[in-house]
């Protein structure tokens, strides 16, 4: 039998709307959602996936693709002449097909293209979580234990796990229940504190991935989600396993990072993960060059950090914080902040705790803090953002349950 990369074909499932990242995602898939200053969410999933070998990747799109397309195929392009491709393949509607209606209704619509790759096992992976796998690890235990779909999992908290579609095992991991979102997580046999959360990583046999997905096409009622509708039908008449990922080693990871896996569906998951990256001793270390997050490549110049006039304050200085190329400090000060490419932060303004995205510009004398501030936002001279909750506010700026307030491209200070 086969086994491996080369009898394995990977879907990445990147058609997310993200309506709890919005404003942010208002023109954008949530997979496209810049993090970690030049890298795209899906730029994740894809490098582990390269890193494990795996070169044969559909990726399916549907919702705001346009920048999403632009980025794979400006940064993802792999060797055809060694069997080697990064297919995009949108949402396509005609001869009968419509929209995808949900991840299995995703997988049922393209059965035909993966059939004609001829694999034995079919990845199916999600685009818009931040973490490190060599998902060859998962593979060579799927087949080791003859399962035929194995789930890769992380022991999470019981009192956070309710977010998350939570698995019930048993003593050898074999998968029991299938529960999406309980208000009461089953405890998981190894830490009773913890519950499996499923971090929406699949792997199937192409031949028992073709059975569940046409049975789930024609069943009265589905809502045609892999999570909520195929595991609760399937698991006790198939061998559904759950892949620990805590036992997932990755080259070049020390033992504070083993097991780290963000889902960034919400504003202040998205933001919290962004701090993540920017502590003196990160949870998640961005400079593994073991397995380093690869990404569309750019000609930014260096980031530069101009004036030294310590009597006026005039001085351009980052502390604890991440800067992109062809970012300009002009006499500014940043502190645990993230940002992406050919930001400028200009003199006297003092940004805090912040992510500013691509092309942003903030004047002179801003005060900003705890935002996240959408691309080529242009920040006037003397703004305030996240001081006055009431003032942000009114002049239409979106402020998060958590605390944060967001800057949408199309926002005005006419005001400030």
């Amino acid at each position: 039998m086969i086994t491996g990369a080369h009898a394995t074909v990977a879907m990445v499932l990147a058609g997310g709307e993200g309506k709890r990242l919005l404003p942010l995602t208002r023109r954008r898939a949530k997979p496209a959602m810049p993090f970690g200053g030049q890298y795209r969410l899906i730029d994740f999933v894809l490098t582990n996936l390269v890193h494990s070998n795996l070169l044969r990747v559909h990726v399916l799109t549907q919702y705001e693709s346009y920048s999403l397309i632009r980025h794979l195929s400006r940064g993802w392009t792999f060797s055809a002449h060694l069997g080697q491709y990064c297919e995009v393949i949108p949402a396509m509607p005609g001869e009968g097909r419509g929209w995808y209606q949900g991840s299995a209704d995703a997988l049922y619509q393209n059965l035909g293209r993966l059939g004609r790759d001829t694999p034995r096992i079919v990845a199916v992976f999600g685009a818009d979580h931040i973490y490190r796998m060599d998902i060859q690890q998962m593979i060579d235990e799927h087949v080791a234990v003859g399962a035929d779909i194995s789930i890769s999992a992380v022991p999470q908290p019981l009192e956070e796990a309710h977010q998350f579609g939570c698995l019930e095992v048993d003593a050898d991991m074999r998968v029991r229940r299938f529960l999406e979102k309980p208000e009461t997580p089953p405890p998981f046999p190894g830490d009773a504190s913890k519950a499996l959360v499923s971090m929406g990583n699949y792997l199937f046999n192409f031949d028992v991935l073709q059975k569940v997905v046409e049975a789930d096409h024609i069943e009265p009622g589905s809502r045609h989600d892999i999570g909520g509708d195929i595991f609760p039908r399937w698991f006790d008449r198939l061998h559904i396993r759950a892949y620990n990922f805590l036992d997932n080693k990755v080259p070049g990871t020390n033992e504070s990072e083993v097991g780290y896996w963000r889902d960034v569906g919400t504003i202040g998951s998205y933001w919290r993960s962004s701090m993540d990256l920017v502590s003196v001793t990160p949870i998640f270390n961005m400079y593994n060059d073991e397995w380093p997050i690869l990404t569309a490549r750019r000609d930014d110049p260096p980031a530069k950090f101009v004036f030294a006039d310590r009597e006026s304050n005039r001085m351009g200085i980052a502390t604890d914080s991440l800067v992109s190329g062809g970012c300009v400090i002009s006499g500014g000060h940043i502190d645990r902040c993230v940002l992406g490419p050919r930001v400028r932060v200009n003199s006297y303004s003092t940004v805090s705790e912040s992510v500013l995205f691509e092309g942003v510009d903030v004047g002179r004398h801003c005060r900003i803090r705890r935002a996240i501030i959408d691309k080529e936002v242009r920040i006037p001279p003397n703004t305030s953002i996240g001081y006055d909750r009431d003032h942000d506010l009114a002049r239409g700026l979106t402020i998060a349950p958590e605390g944060i307030t967001l800057v949408p491209r199309d926002a005005r200070f006419e005001d400030s």
